[in-house]
């Protein structure tokens, strides 16, 4: 099957929560906010089919070499980055 990345039309910077999946008891569902869909418009297509690919690099020398890669290849679009946090709770 044949991937083709999906590109922003403007720069993105979007907060969101990640949900626990009662059915499946994992961390399984991150929702997408509007704005991101928003700028994404493909992935209204009720009837397509969307995959991710997710990389950690754990030293900033290992992204490093990642995004010079890009440059080398002239990549027309780039990676999304996503931090994930742990939010405090209510009663501690």
């Amino acid at each position: 099957m044949e991937k083709k990345t999906l590109s922003p039309r403007n720069v993105i910077n979007i907060e969101g929560s990640i949900y626990y999946d009662e059915r499946n008891r994992s961390f399984g569902i991150i929702r997408l906010k509007s704005d991101l869909v928003n700028e994404f418009p493909q992935l209204k297509e009720k009837r397509s089919k969307f995959s991710y690919k997710m990389e950690y690099y754990r030293k900033i020398e290992e992204l490093e070499k990642t995004l010079q890669e890009l440059k080398k290849k002239k990549c027309e679009t780039l990676p999304v980055l996503m931090w994930m946090f742990k939010e405090k709770d209510i009663n501690s």
